[in-house]
């Protein structure tokens, strides 16, 4: 079968092709990719190329698919793993397969399975390690975005608190805590915030702070103060351009915070997330950086005598990914407000490699059409000469402004195919 993909070939060198995949063995599964959500991982292994961990070195004589946040459906199986689905399951993936110790993955390091492409092979790896997921629910963008809600759920998972006279670690975020998201209104902020409000375990204090006011402001009117406050969770946003870092430690009552997430690698975020732990204090280095040599300052005399301490997580792992999807299935998690633009297979190239300076959050492909990237908050211009756009305005308007199930639908309709 001949498929369309977005391939890497070298540093900055991203090409969309047709070639013909091979036959699955007994132990593969052909399928076909509706969505995927573009990533700064992507990004990064784009800028990389083979210098990149997870990219092969000779990436140049055999071109790995980019993308590892994508959902489609099953198109045939090997026998066996035809126990595992069937044709016409919907499906999901979790990137992080770690076999046998490889960094190996699906978006980085394989020539027939990644998300920016029409039809795949899903390997023998991807189910013996678990990693292959079957969905039930209704968009298929929710099956893409499960993979960076699940790196969110491994974010509140991997922070931990001790206790003195102990050396046991209590994983997870300080329940009925104090929490800081710094640099927190970007796509996976927008996340960790609906996360933090309605997971099992919630912070009693959530400041969220950033210097961008626009986006402070949606965000703030995505998650509102008042209904922080039914969840129990009291919710502060701070402008830290207008506002310092004393009036942030304020809120925390002068104790300064059980669990800081710092979510852009920028050095002074990441020393205001140190200054501001409180006793037991753990920071989250959330962010990753492009720069290899990227580095902060953290106070050690705090290390030593206030127990402070530091941890990162590069991704979720499968449980995680099972977590978040049951969080969607029951209305708990609502993705769409990472979405700020839509496109199709045809434009990825381009926006991958200009994912840094493209405002706004997530970038959302649907594979199979043939569509520029269009931010969510042009449909209604767009609308007055293209009929297509004026009825994804009125749709989007009934889900205030985000995407939705429905707009993927008709989307999907009624978008020109990929050919």
């Amino acid at each position: 079968m001949k498929t369309k993909a977005v391939r890497l070939y070298g540093k900055s060198d991203l090409r969309l092709e047709e070639f013909e995949l091979p036959e699955i063995t007994d132990d593969e599964m052909l399928a076909k990719v509706i969505s995927d959500s573009l990533c700064m991982s992507s990004y990064k292994a784009a800028l990389q190329g083979g210098d990149h961990k997870r990219v092969p070195d000779n990436v140049a004589e055999n071109p790995v698919i980019i993308g590892h946040e994508f959902c489609g459906e099953v198109v045939k199986t090997g026998k066996n793993v035809a126990h595992l689905a069937k044709p016409g399951d919907k499906f999901t993936v979790q990137p992080a397969m770690f076999y046998k110790g490889s960094l190996e993955a699906p978006g980085y390091s394989y020539p027939f399975y990644g998300g920016d492409a029409t039809y795949i092979i899903i390997p023998s790896e991807a189910f013996e390690t678990d990693c292959f997921l079957k969905y039930d629910g209704e968009a298929f963008y929710h099956g893409s975005l499960a993979e960076p809600m699940s790196c969110i759920a491994g974010g509140a998972h991997v922070n931990y608190h001790t206790k003195f006279g102990s050396y046991v670690h209590e994983m997870g975020i300080k329940e009925g805590g104090k929490m800081a998201l710094l640099a927190g209104v970007g796509p996976m902020g927008l996340g960790t915030i609906d996360y933090a409000l309605h997971a099992d375990r919630k912070p009693a204090l959530l400041v969220v702070t950033d210097i961008d006011p626009v986006r402070l402001a949606r965000a703030e009117a995505l998650f509102t103060v008042e209904e922080a406050k039914k969840q129990g969770v009291e919710l502060h946003y701070v402008n830290t351009a207008e506002k310092d870092e004393a009036y942030v430690m304020g809120l925390s009552g002068g104790t300064g915070y059980d669990d800081v997430y710092v979510m852009a690698p920028v050095k002074p975020v990441v020393e205001m997330g140190d200054n501001i732990l409180g006793m037991d204090g753990c920071l989250n280095f959330f962010a990753g950086p492009t720069n290899t040599e990227f580095k902060a300052e953290f106070n050690f005399y705090d290390v030593h005598y206030a127990a402070t301490h530091v941890c990162s997580n590069s991704g979720g792992n499968t449980q995680d990914m099972r977590e978040v999807l049951k969080m969607m299935g029951a209305g708990q998690l609502e993705p769409s407000v990472m979405i700020t633009h839509v496109g199709g297979l045809n434009c990825v190239p381009e926006v991958t490699l200009k994912l840094h300076d493209i405002p706004g959050g997530k970038k959302l492909i649907y594979t199979q059409i043939d569509m520029p990237l269009v931010a969510i908050d042009d449909f209604a211009e767009l609308g007055k000469s293209e009929p297509m756009f004026a009825e994804l305005a009125k749709i989007v308007e009934k889900s205030n402004g985000l995407w939705s199930a429905e707009a993927e639908r008709y989307l999907l309709a009624n978008a020109k195919p990929i050919g």
